[in-house]
C-alpha cells in the first residue's frame, strides 16, 4: 500500500522527504479493462465517498486561509502560494452543487495535478487509499440530471459504501483554468508563500 505524507500548515514547511507525493502523469482508465488495478485516494464530502487517482495527488495539506479573488466562479475559494507556485483552491461541495464549506482545522486540501493545471480541492476529510481492480469500476448511471455526474468517471462498491471516482480533467473546464492562470499571474507577486 502506498504511504502518504501530509503537509503541515503550522509553519508552512512540509513533512516527509521529496516534497510529498510525486506528481507523476496519470494513466486513463477504461471501465471494464481487467488488465490491472490502480490506487485511489479516497475522501469524504457530506458523508459521501469520493476517490481520485493517487498518481494525480501532489500533496495533502491542512486547511489554511486563502487569498480571495474577485470575479471568480462560486466554487473558487481563492489562491495560495505553494512554494512559488500559485495554486487555486476549489470547494468541491460547491462544485458538486452543495452549499459553501465553512472550513475548520479538520478540513484538508488535496493538491492535485490534472491536464488543466495544478489546483487544490477543499474536502471534509481524507479516508484511505484503495487499490481497485479496473474490472471493478462501473460506469456512472444515467440519471437525466447534470449535477456532479459530469465530473465522475466511475463508481465502485467497497463493502457497504459506494465510492465515486472523480475525473479531474473534467472538474475544471479549460476556460476556468485559463481564467485562474491569468488571475494568478496578476496576483501572484503579492501572496505570501505557504
Amino acid at each position: 500500500m502506498t504511504q502518504l505524507s501530509t503537509a503541515s500548515s503550522d509553519n508552512g514547511n512540509s513533512t516527509g522527504a521529496g516534497n510529498m507525493i510525486p506528481a507523476h502523469g496519470r494513466r486513463d482508465v477504461q471501465v471494464g479493462d481487467i488488465s490491472g488495478s490502480n490506487e485511489y485516494l479516497t475522501f469524504s464530502i457530506d458523508s459521501q465517498d469520493y476517490g481520485i487517482d493517487i498518481l494525480s495527488v501532489r500533496e495533502i495539506r491542512a486547511w489554511t486561509e486563502v487569498t480571495n479573488l474577485p470575479n471568480t466562479p462560486d466554487f473558487v475559494r481563492g489562491i495560495i502560494n505553494l512554494r512559488g507556485t500559485i495554486v487555486p483552491i476549489y470547494d468541491l461541495r460547491v462544485r458538486f452543487g452543495g452549499g459553501r464549506t465553512t472550513p475548520t482545522s479538520m478540513h484538508v486540501v488535496i493538491v492535485v495535478v490534472a491536464s488543466n493545471g495544478t489546483f487544490g480541492l477543499l474536502v471534509d476529510s481524507v479516508s484511505d487509499i484503495l487499490s481497485i481492480a479496473e474490472r471493478d469500476l462501473q460506469g456512472v448511471p444515467e440519471t437525466g440530471m447534470e449535477a456532479d455526474y459530469r465530473f465522475l468517471s466511475a463508481i465502485v462498491a467497497r463493502g457497504d459504501r459506494m465510492v465515486s471516482i472523480i475525473d479531474l480533467d473534467h472538474l475544471v473546464n479549460q476556460d476556468t483554468a485559463a481564467q485562474m492562470e491569468q488571475i494568478a499571474a496578476q496576483q501572484g507577486s503579492g501572496i505570501a508563500q505557504a
